[in-house]
């Protein structure tokens, strides 16, 4: 709940609260499956919202979609509202967008192939490094001749384009294997298979969409509809780091804020950094890092803080630890690597009070006023005021075309791109093929003609030249041939008859 400028979280014997200025300075919710992480994920972002800051979260149980209606009451919730002794606590909706890459579940999330990058597309198409450099070439061959990449047949016939005149360009932009480019090829049709065409396209993605508040100056929640999506991790994960990286680039800076001007929940995090090769890596600790200057904060929801890497974790000041399971030495490593992240409270162990945690309860740490992290607090975190579960698919399809974005997304726009354009050079290409084959094989017509017309007029001359006898010979040898001829036919005539 949002109270008294402050994010109230949970209460423990005193209320645990983030201070909306420490916002950006990026957060972690942890814990094993089933301790509460969504109920946490939906209070931070109904808080959020409240506060009149935009955000995105992706949905991949469906269970995060009922943030859209108000919840319900109950006598499991009653016992919660007085545990936490709240005076006037109410159920609402919140101001809710739908998006979903394959247009099914939300408004289509589209992006174009050439913002989506070589070194994030190399990721989805599982590419290795050789291939990764075989589509950087790709990129800049494209980009020296003024082509756009927007969608997958645009990104086919370049890759296509490139291996055909490899020879060309292998001087100026380094070897280009037909092995790589089969490689490429044989990727893009698994990845058409799994519906990467309907990602990659216009009208593209508008981020100023997502930063909006609704007339009662709630911040919007863009949820992105997972659970198809999710089947592909590798595409999941890189879309995530594409909005990242989107914003990182076209947001401005903005120094220190009162509140952030959005916040992005990226749940499964630990899919974003599994297999990433090093300059990935390097990158999305760069893009967290700096990234709050420009107003934005970034919340990993993932099951251990060791599935992050160190350069990441050390960036997340708020932190919300829910129970953790220690049944084998490697999990008790796991217990005490994520007791060792918080600032110690005296009162209780860590270590133990990890593997003790009731279902929606959680070891709290948020960073104080002035940017230090707050000693460690035991605390039940809140329920939402949104209701819990799913939503039918006729309130989803109600939001969606309710949408003021509706118009400006359903519909695919295909403009001239790269596809077009090679598909139009190919043609006058072999046009002019036929063309030069037409004129050579007339030019041999020609020649032929020319060549007997020479053998003729020699013939008539030597004809010329025969004496009396020769010709008294030659005319009676043409009168047998003549002969012999209506004979053949008269036989060949009859021999049809019959």
């Amino acid at each position: 709940m949002f109270s008294d400028n402050k994010i109230w979280i949970g209460k423990s014997e005193n209320r645990v609260y983030l201070e909306p200025k420490m916002a950006n300075r990026h957060g972690l919710v942890a814990g094993a499956t089933g301790t509460g992480k969504t109920i946490t994920l939906k209070v931070l972002a109904e808080s959020f919202s409240e506060m009149g800051v935009p955000v995105f979260l992706a949905d991949i149980k469906g269970d995060l979609a009922s943030l859209a209606t108000a919840g319900t009451d109950s006598e499991n919730m009653q016992e919660r509202i007085k545990r936490f002794e709240i005076d006037n606590f109410s159920y609402k909706s919140f101001p809710v967008q739908f998006w979903d890459l394959f247009g099914e579940g939300g408004l289509p999330a589209r992006t174009t192939v050439s913002e989506m990058g070589p070194l994030l597309l190399s990721r989805i198409l599982n590419l290795n490094d050789t291939q990764t450099g075989i589509m950087n070439i790709i990129f800049r061959i494209a980009d020296d001749k003024g082509l756009l990449l927007l969608d997958l047949k645009d990104l086919r016939a370049m890759v296509q384009y490139v291996g055909d005149n490899a020879k060309e360009y292998t001087l100026d932009y380094g070897n280009i294997s037909s092995q790589s480019i089969g490689a490429i090829l044989r990727n893009m049709i698994a990845l058409e298979d799994q519906g990467g065409e309907y990602f990659f396209g216009e009208p593209e993605l508008d981020f100023n969409d997502w930063m909006k508040v609704d007339s009662q100056n709630k911040g919007y929640i863009n949820i992105l509809h997972s659970p198809r999506l999710f089947l592909n991790p590798s595409l999941y994960s890189t879309f995530l780091l594409w909005m990242l990286s989107e914003l990182f680039e076209n947001l401005p800076e903005e120094g220190d804020l009162e509140k952030p001007k959005m916040v992005f929940f990226f749940d499964e995090a630990h899919l974003l950094f599994e297999d990433a090769p090093k300059i990935l890596l390097d990158k999305i600790e760069q893009v967290v890092r700096l990234i709050r200057s420009k107003g934005v904060g970034v919340y990993f929801i993932t099951q251990s803080p060791t599935d992050l890497p160190d350069d990441v974790l050390s960036q997340l000041g708020n932190r919300i630890q829910h129970a953790l399971r220690a049944y084998t030495p490697a999990e008790r490593k796991k217990v005490i690597a994520a007791a060792e992240t918080f600032r110690q409270n005296q009162k209780f162990n860590t270590v133990e009070a990890i593997t003790e945690l009731a279902t929606g309860e959680a070891l709290i740490s948020m960073l104080d006023e002035k940017g230090r992290p707050s000693v460690v607090e035991r605390a039940f975190v809140l329920p939402p005021q949104s209701k819990f579960g799913t939503i039918d698919d006729l309130l989803r399809n109600q939001i969606i075309k309710g949408s003021k974005l509706y118009s400006k997304y359903s519909e695919e726009v295909d403009r001239k791109s790269a596809f077009e354009v090679i598909r139009e050079e190919k043609r006058i290409q072999q046009e002019y093929i036929d063309s030069e084959k037409e004129r050579i094989e007339k030019q041999k017509i020609r020649e032929q003609k020319e060549k007997e017309a020479k053998k003729y007029q020699k013939n008539i001359k030597k004809s010329n030249r025969m004496t009396p006898t020769e010709k008294a010979a030659n005319s009676a040898m043409s009168a047998i041939g003549r002969e012999i001829g209506k004979s053949l036919i008269r036989g060949i005539l009859g021999s049809l008859k019959r």
